[in-house]
This record gives C-alpha cells, structure tokens and sequence, in this order.
C-alpha cells in the first residue's frame, strides 16, 4: 500500500511539474522563435539595403520581420516590392500600421507565418536579423527555393560554414560596431 500511495504521489507530482501543460502545449504548435524581437536601427537597414543593392525591380522579403521596418523602407527608398513574415501577429499589426502610415501598403505585404515554412521563392532579396543557429536552419530552404542571384543579408550572424561573398563592419549612430553579411544563391541547395 504504501508503494502504491508513493507511487501515485511521485506520479502526480511528475504531472504537476511537467512543462507540458495546456498552455505548453499551445506554444509548441506555435513556431518556435528564431531569435528574440530587437528592432535593427535604421542606419543597418539602410546598409543592409545598399548591400544587397536593392532597386525597384525587387522583391525583399524580410523573415522575422517585426515591425516591418525594412521592407517599408526598401519601399519607399527604393520602390521594390516587399513581404516581412513573423509569427507574432502584434508585430504584423504593427507593421500593417507602419505601411499604413506610410502611404505603401500596395507595395508591401505583412504575413503572420512561420518562417521556417514559408514560401520566399518569389524574393530577389532575402533580410536576416535571427541568431546563427536559426539561418543554418533556415539556409536549405532559402537555397532550394531561391532562383540563382538571388541575394541574402544577415545582419550580425553568418550562415554556419557557408561563406558570406561580402562582409562588411561599420559603427552605427550609436557607436557600435556593426556586421552584415551578403550571399548569392547559385543554384546549390545547401544543408
């Protein structure tokens, strides 16, 4: 009996303080994040932009998109077209709003997605603001589903062992150094 009492104790202990409660279960059949939500400041987006030497025959796609902010000013930079993809949906409301504001919701479009599933095939350009172990995820992807010349930024965080064709560091407004990084798609699905 007492067995029985301490294994019906430790049992309902285990259930107690399992991580799989209603509300865990919710949040893994969200996609998981790919990095925590901090805003690129202007100065790297508008680097980033030039990296990449966007122009208005474009179509920027920026994965983990927050609050927008380089697909709209690729927009009104540069006239391309534009797509940010987040999972969150207040920062695709956010974004709605910014584009809203700006006059540019024809050219650009906010998707509340998973971007590890989404479907950037159409992109000429690729914007990154995630950790490196989330490009290394999202790089078979890109590469299969890119056309060859395509290009990639990342800002702060490389791809794993796929060498970037460009890096360059800069100090932003604040004073902080800063790195982006550029690739080129050749057609080469990369694991």
């Amino acid at each position: 009996m007492r067995t029985q009492i301490a294994a019906a104790a430790t049992l309902l202990a285990m259930v107690m303080l399992s991580p799989l409660t209603p509300a865990s279960l919710d949040a893994r059949q969200q996609p998981a994040s790919l990095a925590p939500y901090v805003p690129t400041p202007l100065d790297v987006v508008h680097r980033m932009l030039e990296l990449a030497k966007v122009t208005k025959d474009d179509v920027v796609y920026d994965l983990g998109c927050g609050d927008g902010r380089i697909v709209i000013e690729a927009a009104q930079r540069y006239g391309s077209r534009g797509v940010g993809i987040d999972y969150d949906p207040e920062r695709i409301a956010e974004a709605n709003a910014a584009a809203q504001r700006r006059g540019l919701q024809d050219l650009v479009t906010f998707r509340q997605e998973d971007a590890m599933t989404a479907d950037v095939s159409e992109a000429t350009v690729v914007t990154l603001y995630l950790l490196t172990s989330s490009n290394r995820k999202l790089r078979p992807m890109l590469t299969r589903q890119l056309r060859p010349g395509a290009r990639i930024v990342s800002h702060a965080f490389r791809m794993g062992d796929w060498e970037p064709e460009e890096t360059q560091s800069f100090e932003d407004q604040r004073g902080n150094t800063r790195t982006i990084h550029l690739w080129r798609t050749d057609g080469t699905v990369r694991p």
